[in-house]
């Protein structure tokens, strides 16, 4: 009598790592998210340091940045790039892609969290706050709009909370008076929940719901972004192999600023080595 061969497993898997960029250390929320949600995962980390912040960036410039950083990110493998910008999602997005072609998958952090608002704020007034970039592409109300669920979402650019954050200036009195002058701005009256449309803020979601004071949802995109990728990943069998350690991950700089190194070591509770790499020589 002949034993049965053990059954093996057709799940597929990928053990390329996942890119991100950024222009700063703002796209480290949602690499952190991705990390906590996928432990096995391998993150290749950019930060645009050298054209810090995208918000006050044309397009064209940031078209053009994306497309250099996808360069690096293809030399190392990866198998998706995801875009942790929302103004470089909202420039550049379907260029990337076009760039890309099937070398990796190409994701941005703007889709998910306007799916996120179909499902979840049907028929309600919903804020937004983010870059010039960003707001002013009307991105976010073009995608909310063709969803057809009636989301009333009302726009506001704040330009002074990216360099805030970057320079590490937030949990003050001062900085609580910054962002109190935005969010009572009329654009903002009576909604009933705040989308975080730029990754760097995320560093502030305390203190922006210290001043609402649980009478609106404040909504970390990261959360949602990483719960995407997650999803897709696995849909599309690019999940990494069960790991017996935990993945070095790599973090590139284009101009090597002591913060960033410190942001990241802090967010990934564990010692970090930036490589700089100029984007031009």
């Amino acid at each position: 009598m002949k034993t049965a061969a053990p059954a093996v497993s057709t799940t597929a898997q990928d053990p390329r790592p996942i890119g991100l960029f950024d222009s700063g250390i703002g796209g480290l929320t949602v690499a952190r998210a991705v990390a906590r949600r996928l432990p096995g995962e391998r993150l290749v980390y950019f930060g645009d340091t050298a054209h810090l912040p995208y918000g006050d960036k044309s397009a064209a410039a940031i078209q053009a940045y994306s497309v250099k950083i996808c360069d690096l990110l293809l030399r190392q493998h990866c198998k998706v790039i995801m875009i942790a910008c929302n103004s470089a999602s909202a420039a550049a997005y379907e260029l990337v892609r076009e760039y890309v072609g099937s070398k990796a998958r190409v994701l941005n952090v703007i889709d998910p969290i306007v799916a996120h608002l179909g499902r979840a704020y049907a028929g309600r007034r919903v804020g937004l706050i983010g870059t010039k970039q960003t707001v002013h592409s009307n991105v976010y109300k073009k995608k909310v709009d063709e969803l057809d669920a009636a989301v009333d979402l009302r726009s506001l650019a704040t330009p002074l909370l990216v360099p805030m954050i970057e320079e590490g200036f937030f949990r003050n009195a001062i900085s609580d008076e910054i962002i109190a002058a935005y969010l009572s701005q009329a654009a903002l009256a009576d909604i009933e929940a705040l989308v975080l449309a730029c990754t760097h803020y995320p560093l502030i979601k305390e203190q922006i719901a210290r001043y609402y004071q649980g009478r609106v949802d404040v909504l970390d995109a990261s959360d949602v972004v990483a719960a995407d990728v997650e999803a897709y990943l696995s849909t599309h069998s690019l999940l990494a192999p069960v790991a017996t350690s935990p993945p070095a991950h790599q973090f590139y700089v284009s101009d090597f600023t002591r913060s960033f190194e410190q942001s990241t070591r802090l967010f990934f509770e564990q010692e970090v080595h930036l490589e700089h790499y100029p984007l031009w020589e």
